[in-house]
């Protein structure tokens, strides 16, 4: 099967290699390569005689001006998918993002995946949790000295290889015409997160502060994008993660 693979980041690099492994022909697309989502430049090229489009582009940044973004650059991609004649379209987001209206990037792909819905490809949704990669930089945004101020806001990390392949096994089945939700197996308050990370790290300079009003998950009220009842929970944990980036 040709795939083509708008974003070649954390996620799209592995889903590259996994398609590629599995013998599908899967090629990455990003600015790098010549295609601009904003512009709509290169994107022809980038999908003539694919049978799927896999979208795991995201904006430069996560104020208001990833509205925009998620608008232009969906608009642009489903036309040109459209007119090659791709069969089937996967968008990855975020579980809960609907439950976060504080967060203008939460509301952005929420409309990233209404666009795709009313689109007219026939297409997959992959919701997922908080990527653990994603906690070592939240940890760096919210230090101030030697204090990491972390709310307790409950959090779910999966690894982005098991996200990776979730995606690739949405990718090569039938369109879903809904939406599938995956999320790590262990739930954290993002503080007790921090305080493992430190620990497993053997991080013993910084000490995590409990701050309520800290950083870009202050805003995500409850257990907004922890998973619900129906939800796939991937295997590998938190700690043994974090064991492996060491080695």
């Amino acid at each position: 099967m040709k795939i083509a693979v708008i974003g070649t980041g954390l996620i799209g690099s592995q889903v590259v290699d996994r398609l590629t492994a599995a013998g599908h022909d899967a090629k990455g697309h990003s600015l790098s390569t010549g295609v601009d989502l904003l512009t709509g430049s290169g994107l022809d090229g980038a999908l003539r005689d694919a049978e799927a489009v896999v979208n795991v582009s995201n904006s430069p940044t996560f104020d208001k001006a990833s509205v925009e973004f998620f608008r232009k650059s969906v608009t642009n991609l489903l036309a040109a998918a459209q007119a090659a004649g791709v069969r089937h379209i996967v968008t990855l987001s975020i579980v809960g993002a609907e439950l976060v209206p504080a967060l203008d990037y939460y509301g952005a792909k929420v409309l990233q995946e209404d666009l795709v819905k009313a689109g007219p490809v026939p297409y997959s949704i992959v919701r997922a949790t908080q990527f653990m990669e994603f906690v070592a930089p939240t940890m760096q945004w919210t230090t101030e000295g030697d204090a990491v101020h972390l709310p307790p806001t409950p959090i779910q990390p999966i690894s982005s290889a098991d996200v990776a392949q979730a995606v690739v096994e949405t990718t090569v089945g039938a369109p879903l015409q809904g939406t599938r939700n995956i999320g790590g197996p262990e739930v954290f308050q993002l503080d007790e997160l921090g305080r493992i990370t430190l620990a497993e790290t053997g991080d013993t300079k910084r000490q995590v502060v409990t701050d309520e009003k800290a950083g870009l998950f202050a805003a995500v009220e409850g257990d907004a994008i922890t998973t619900r009842e129906g939800a796939e929970l991937a295997t590998t944990r938190y700690r043994d993660w974090l064991k492996a980036q060491s080695h």
